[in-house]
């Protein structure tokens, strides 16, 4: 082969060329709209790095809620098959923020305050994708919701969110209907409030992990739940290592305590039995 070959790939004659009339790869997925909504404020380089990540990571969170909201259909339905898929799919989608984390901490602090002041109030706590995803997971604050009152299609979706169960409340239902002994208070509980650790439910779990050949499909959906967790931890952590290695302990934009406040999300858990049961094994 002629050297000055090796490294030259030709088109291929079948390759559209013409696409007038025709869908383009570019139509289908409206990168022009994509594409043209980086508008750094500053005119520091670094800007634009800060809103690719953000916006990308809004992305993600899009995705993960859509595939948890259908995950709440398939064990509402009792399609557990489906629900491992998704899930396990969620549990990518988490990692993939996780690493989006690394690329942020490029930022130096003495670059990142260059913009900072750009951001005004803006803040990631007031990120709709994220409130979203944390609300069909469980872990649900009225509060919240106040944050949202000048983006009506967020608030409006949120709000609806707050009075529908969660994953893990449609999770224990499943439970109840396999024979276990859940206590009313759980089954008829405010689902508009955040989930408390319940001594039934732990028992529940309990007997699951025991008997985990005779309760399979419960017992994997049980480790599925967790592989999510564990990766909503880790992109807690990324998140909350990042801001401290970037701004320390100053204010976040959004008025929080900052590193403090993203520290506290550490201590929450969207399935507390869950963890809690593998100190009582075997």
């Amino acid at each position: 082969m002629n050297d000055d070959k090796k490294n030259y790939r030709p088109m291929e004659d079948s390759i559209q060329t013409d696409l007038r009339g025709k869908m383009r790869y570019g139509d289908y997925l409206s990168l022009e709209k994509i594409l043209s909504a980086q508008n750094p404020k500053s005119g520091h380089h670094d800007e634009m790095l800060f809103i690719v990540i953000h916006q990308a990571s809004e992305l993600w969170l899009k995705l993960a809620g859509y595939e948890v909201a259908a995950a709440i259909t398939n064990v509402r339905q009792s399609d557990f098959g489906h629900a491992f898929k998704v899930i396990s799919r969620v549990k990518q989608i988490l990692n993939q923020l996780v690493d989006s984390w690394n690329i942020l901490a490029t930022l130096t602090p003495v670059d990142y305050h260059k913009f900072r002041g750009e951001l005004g109030t803006a803040s990631g706590f007031q990120s709709y994708g994220y409130r979203k995803l944390e609300f069909l997971l469980g872990n649900k604050n009225a509060d919240i919701l106040n944050v949202h009152r000048e983006t009506p299609f967020a608030y409006k979706e949120l709000s609806e969110l707050l009075g529908q169960p969660s994953l893990y409340d449609e999770v224990i239902v499943k439970l109840s209907d396999a024979g276990f002994e859940i206590d009313q208070s759980v089954l008829e509980r405010d689902v508009s409030l955040h989930y408390e650790r319940n001594e039934s439910v732990l028992q529940a779990w309990l007997k699951v992990y025991r008997n985990s050949e005779e309760y399979f499909d419960l017992y994997e959906l049980a480790e599925k739940l967790v592989d999510i967790e564990d990766a909503f931890q880790q992109w807690r952590f990324k998140h909350m290592y990042t801001v401290q290695r970037i701004i320390g302990h100053k204010k976040g934009t959004g008025g929080s305590s900052g590193v403090t406040f993203l520290k506290r999300a550490l201590e929450t858990s969207f399935f507390p039995e869950l963890f809690e049961l593998r100190t009582e094994l075997p």
